[in-house]
């Protein structure tokens, strides 16, 4: 049961990275705009003070309209930082939008806090979270998410149930084209809340 799991999540994930070559860059520009004005529109967003997000990949939705706006209304931002070889994933406090600039690219081109940047509230040792935006390579319309395999996320929303403030809610950006019919999901993949793309 597992290993036929592990392989229809390797092959949709092909799938997925197949139709995410093919968007072209004004396409990744347009629906990234379209969903920032949605984002910022949205009362769980409005409502929330602690809020993660992700810094975006050249497949994923382009996240810096949103950072620059958590910064405009005064709200406090956390980004990931991710442990190479094992599951484990932070999430530091960003100081400002311009903040972005000093961070670390990694081997995986992800720019982000280096390993002895010991400074930053981890969001987690403080108040936790009210709201955490997921990437990930595809979803489906029930909340179901397929990640890219590394169980970051997954391993991170486990330690958010365990926080005083209690589990946060979960936005997953999506371009149109990674709305698939069905993700096949194991019992410890934690569902989205909501996903947000074009046609929602």
């Amino acid at each position: 049961m597992a290993a036929a799991l592990r392989a229809a999540k390797r092959a949709l994930r092909g799938e997925l990275r197949q139709r995410l070559r093919a968007l072209g860059a004004a396409e990744k520009q347009r629906q990234s705009r379209l969903l920032s004005r949605k984002v910022i529109c949205h009362p769980k967003y409005q409502e929330s003070k602690r809020i993660a997000i992700f810094l975006s990949m050249p497949d994923e939705i382009q996240t810096e309209e949103i950072i620059k706006d958590i910064f405009k209304q005064g709200k406090e931002c956390f980004i990931p930082r991710y442990k190479p070889h094992c599951n484990h994933m932070d999430m530091l406090k960003l100081s400002s939008a311009e903040d972005i600039s000093s961070l670390t690219l990694t081997s995986w081109n992800i720019l982000q806090p280096s390993d002895d940047d010991s400074a930053r509230e981890e969001a987690l040792a403080g108040g936790g979270l009210d709201l955490i935006f997921m990437p990930g390579l595809g979803f489906d319309k029930k909340g179901n998410r397929l990640g890219r395999g590394k169980g970051y996320y997954d391993t991170y929303l486990e330690r958010c149930m365990k926080h005083p403030s209690g589990k946060p809610y979960t936005i997953a950006l999506a371009f149109r084209e990674q709305i698939c019919e069905s993700v096949p999901v194991a019992e410890n993949d934690v569902q989205i809340d909501e996903i947000l793309y074009e046609d929602c």
